[in-house]
C-alpha cells in the first residue's frame, strides 16, 4: 500500500505542477523590505492543486518599479531581476508540457515522476520567489543621547578647539544589494521581513558612526551651526564609515541625512566667541576700533561719575597711560602693515618696426593700412668723430657738421675700380694710367 500511495502521490503531484504559474507582488509598503512572492490564482483557475514552493518551467514573474526579484532554489539564489517588466522562468528542474518542446518536456516529466516516487510522492525540492523593496526607506529618526565631540577649525584666525554637540534628525537608506541582504540578514522568510526587525541595530550603528563622520566634516573647517547645510558631505562621510557594516555586509547604503539645528552647551559657545574676539583684535585696525568703542563707553561712565566728571576723566586717563598704547598708535601700526599700492602699469612700448604714416595711422608693415602709402625710407646715419651716431647734418653731441662724402674713383681708360674707391693708388694697376680728377665718378 505504501508504494502504491507514493506512486499515486507522485503522479498526481507531477500532473498538478504542469500548469505555468504567474507571480505578481502588489506595492510594497514603506515599512516592509522583503515580501515572499505568491502565485496568482483566480476564481476560474484550474491550477489550485499545485505544490507549494514549486515553480514550473515557463512561469511568468512580473516585476514592478521599485522592486527587485530573486529566485531561491534549495536555499540558494539562482536568479535575479531588477528591471521592471516580465521575467520568464526557464530551467529544467520542474518541466511543463505547456512550455518548450513537448517531447523533451514529457521525457523530463517522467524523470521528475521517478524522483518524486523515491521521496514518497513529495516534491523533494523548494523554489521560492522574493520581492525586495528597492525604494528609498525614509523617516528613520535619530538623536544623540550623549554629546558628541566636534573639532572646530578656522585657520584664518588660528582657531582649533573641541566642543560638544547634540544633534537629531532623520536619515534614509535603501537596499543596494538584495543578494547580500538575503544572504546575511533575512534568509528564507515565510511571508515578509519588516524594517522594525533591523531598525534598532541600524540606529545604534548610525549614531556610532556620527562621531568619525563629524571628524571628516570638521576637516572642511565647517562650524557646528553649518553642519545641516552640508548634508551631502555628511551622507558621503556616513557611507564611508558604514561601508563595512552596511554596504559590504548587508547591502545597504545611506541615501540622505537631514539634521535639525545643532545645539552647543553655553560654555562652549562662550569659548568660541572669546577665541574669535581675541583673533579679531590681532588686527591693529580692529583693535583700534575696539578701543575707540571702549573709550566712548568709558567717557559716558566718567561723565556719570558720582564724584564728579573730572574725577572720572582723570581715572580714565590714568588707565590709558597704564595700558602703554593708544588708539592712534594702533592705527599707525595698521597703516604700516598695509601692503603698498601696486604701481601703475608702464605704457606699452611701441613695436620696434612701428612707423607713423603721413595720414596719422600707426603701422608695422611696409605700406599704410589706411591710405596705402609706402613706408618712408630710414634716413642714412653717420658716425661723428666723437662717436655719436647721427642722421642729420650736424652732430647732436658736439655740433660738428656731417663730413662731406669722399669721391669715388674709377679708371676712365679701362674701367678698373680700386678696392677702396675713395682712396685709389696713384696709377691704375691694370693699364698704368694715373688717377686724377677725370677718374672721379
Amino acid at each position: 500500500m505504501g508504494l502504491l500511495k507514493a506512486g499515486i502521490g507522485a503522479l498526481s503531484g507531477v500532473l498538478a505542477d504542469q500548469w505555468r504559474e504567474f507571480f505578481y507582488c502588489e506595492a510594497i509598503d514603506k515599512d516592509t523590505i522583503v515580501v515572499k512572492g505568491e502565485k496568482r490564482i483566480g476564481g476560474r483557475s484550474s491550477n489550485t492543486k499545485g505544490s507549494d514552493n514549486i515553480i514550473s518551467n515557463g512561469s511568468i514573474i512580473a516585476v514592478a518599479d521599485g522592486q527587485c526579484m530573486i529566485i531561491v532554489e534549495q536555499g540558494k539564489v539562482v536568479d535575479l531581476c531588477a528591471e521592471p517588466g516580465e521575467f520568464v522562468y526557464d530551467t529544467s528542474s520542474e518541466p511543463s508540457i505547456f512550455y518548450g518542446n513537448l517531447g523533451a518536456s514529457i521525457k523530463e516529466t517522467f524523470k521528475v515522476l521517478g524522483r518524486r516516487f523515491t521521496f514518497g510522492g513529495d516534491t523533494g525540492r523548494d523554489q521560492r520567489v522574493y520581492y525586495f523593496n528597492t525604494k528609498e526607506l525614509i523617516d528613520n529618526k535619530f538623536g544623540t543621547p550623549t554629546p558628541i565631540p566636534f573639532r572646530v577649525v578656522d585657520r584664518n584666525i588660528g582657531l582649533d578647539i573641541d566642543v560638544s554637540v547634540r544633534c537629531s534628525g532623520v536619515y534614509s537608506y535603501k537596499v543596494a544589494d538584495p543578494i547580500l541582504f538575503y544572504t546575511n540578514v533575512c534568509g528564507n522568510v515565510s511571508r515578509s521581513y519588516s524594517r522594525s526587525e533591523i531598525e534598532p541595530q541600524l540606529k545604534t550603528e548610525f549614531i556610532s558612526a556620527l562621531q568619525p563622520a563629524f571628524a571628516r566634516i570638521s576637516e572642511l573647517e565647517v562650524r557646528p551651526s553649518q553642519i545641516p547645510a552640508h548634508a551631502k558631505e555628511l551622507s558621503d562621510a556616513m557611507n564611508a564609515e558604514l561601508t563595512e557594516k552596511w554596504s559590504e555586509l548587508r547591502g545597504l547604503e545611506i541615501v540622505s541625512v537631514a539634521m535639525n539645528p545643532i545645539t552647543l552647551p553655553e560654555e562652549d559657545q562662550e569659548m568660541i566667541k572669546k577665541a574669535q574676539l581675541a583673533a579679531i583684535n590681532r588686527d591693529p585696525s580692529m583693535a583700534g576700533a575696539t578701543m575707540v568703542g571702549a573709550t566712548a563707553a568709558a567717557m559716558q561712565s566718567a561723565a556719570a561719575n558720582e564724584n564728579g566728571a573730572m574725577m572720572g576723566f582723570m581715572g580714565m586717563g590714568m588707565a590709558t597711560q597704564a595700558g602703554g598704547i593708544n588708539t592712534q598708535g594702533l592705527y599707525n601700526m595698521a597703516a604700516q602693515q598695509q601692503p603698498a599700492a601696486p604701481a601703475a602699469p608702464a605704457p606699452a612700448a611701441p613695436a620696434a618696426d612701428e612707423w607713423t604714416c603721413v595720414c596719422g595711422t600707426k603701422n608695422t608693415g611696409k605700406f599704410c593700412k589706411e591710405c596705402g602709402q609706402p613706408k618712408p625710407a630710414a634716413p642714412a646715419s653717420w658716425t661723428c668723430s666723437c662717436g655719436a651716431v647721427n642722421t642729420g647734418r650736424f652732430c647732436t653731441e658736439c655740433g660738428r657738421p656731417k663730413p662731406a662724402a669722399k669721391p669715388k674713383y674709377r679708371c676712365k681708360k679701362c674701367g678698373f675700380v680700386p678696392e677702396d674707391p675713395t682712396n685709389p693708388p696713384k696709377f691704375c694697376p691694370e693699364c698704368g694710367d694715373p688717377f686724377d680728377e677725370n677718374d672721379i665718378e
